[in-house]
């Protein structure tokens, strides 16, 4: 895990920097040389709190809405009662 330090300014300049190096471990963001904020992927937040995502917080996400969900149908889950 390699851990990386960028100043605010830093991270407004090179947002794609920070994010590249959010997937190989956290990222400190410093505000006046103090560290202040922590930037982690995904995988590692949800690692770290022990969370799993639900289904209404995907779906709450922006652009879902845009998102194309292909279910494919079940078939032959319907049998005749026995009633012997």
């Amino acid at each position: 895990m390699t851990i990386t330090t960028l100043s605010s300014r830093e991270l407004n300049q090179d947002v794609t920097k920070a994010k590249k190096a959010a997937a190989h471990g956290p990222v400190f963001i410093t505000d006046r040389g103090r560290p202040a904020y922590v930037l982690l992927s995904i995988e590692e937040y949800q690692r770290l709190t022990g969370r799993r995502q639900k289904i209404a917080d995907l779906l709450a996400m922006p652009g879902a809405e845009d998102l194309a969900l292909e279910i494919p149908p079940l078939r032959d889950l319907a049998q005749p009662a026995d009633f012997s």
